[in-house]
């Protein structure tokens, strides 16, 4: 099986403007998340999909490989299947695609790898990545995406809010009587899944809760999970950078 690898970056961030090109401890963000996708044994390309020049040209400067994308995407899946198809186009094929976020500096190649032996699996069409939550400051926090599991590691449903409630239990004492899981933000897809993605209009589920994984599941589309135990660390203000730079070596 021959895996894509692609990380989307934009330099337009409302809340981080220039996010991709910051520096943490000598390396950009971009040139690590590449970097540690790199790593990845069963990966057999990176490429960075970006509109800005600024980007590509870095990229280039650390030897990276860089796809120019149209600035019309509304999230990183579009952004990949573009990627995924001018590369086609210029006769590279793929079976599979991975998209890993380009703000999360701290992605590890374990965990990239486990997305791509959950792949190979002739079942499997969409794989993503789980953690169980032990803090109650996790479970509450709305910018922490919560997975609903069924007993055969298929997801049931996304959300921002804690689910399933607990009866009978206090807010603060659910997470000792349930056990809850985040959701890490690696995809991967097999061709004919991402295809059949970008086929598919936004339902009321995402419009709701903004979770564009929401219309996959919405439409009949499996997503299968696994649970790891790293955590790791997006980036989406300067704060969260200077966060990492007292704890990232």
């Amino acid at each position: 099986m021959k895996i894509l690898a692609i990380i989307p970056a934009r330099y337009q961030s409302t809340r981080f403007p220039g996010k991709p090109l910051a520096m943490i401890k000598g390396k950009s963000m971009i040139n690590r998340v590449f970097e540690q996708t790199l790593k990845t044994k069963s990966i057999d390309r990176v490429v960075v999909a970006t509109d800005d020049q600024r980007i590509y040209d870095h990229v280039k400067e650390f030897n990276g490989d860089a796809v120019f994308t149209g600035t019309h995407h509304q999230n990183g899946t579009s952004r990949c299947y573009e990627t995924a198809e001018i590369l086609e186009a210029a006769g590279y094929r793929y079976d599979a695609v991975i998209n890993v976020q380009g703000d999360e500096p701290t992605v590890r190649p374990e965990q990239i790898e486990m997305i791509c032996s959950l792949l190979r699996k002739p079942e499997i069409k969409i794989a993503t990545l789980i953690k169980k939550i032990d803090q109650s400051e996790t479970l509450f926090n709305p910018n922490v995406v919560k997975v609903v599991i069924g007993k055969n590691g298929q997801a049931i449903y996304f959300s921002r809010h804690p689910i399933p409630l607990v009866r009978d239990f206090e807010p603060k004492d659910w997470i000792n009587h349930h056990q809850y899981f985040k959701h890490i933000g690696l995809y991967g897809f097999k061709r004919d899944s991402l295809i059949r993605i970008m086929q598919l209009l936004p339902g009321k589920l995402e419009l709701a809760e903004r979770l564009e994984q929401l219309r996959w599941l919405e439409n009949g589309l499996s997503i299968h999970t696994q649970t790891t135990d790293f955590e790791t660390i997006g980036i989406d203000t300067p704060e969260d950078l200077e966060n990492l730079l007292t704890i990232i070596d």
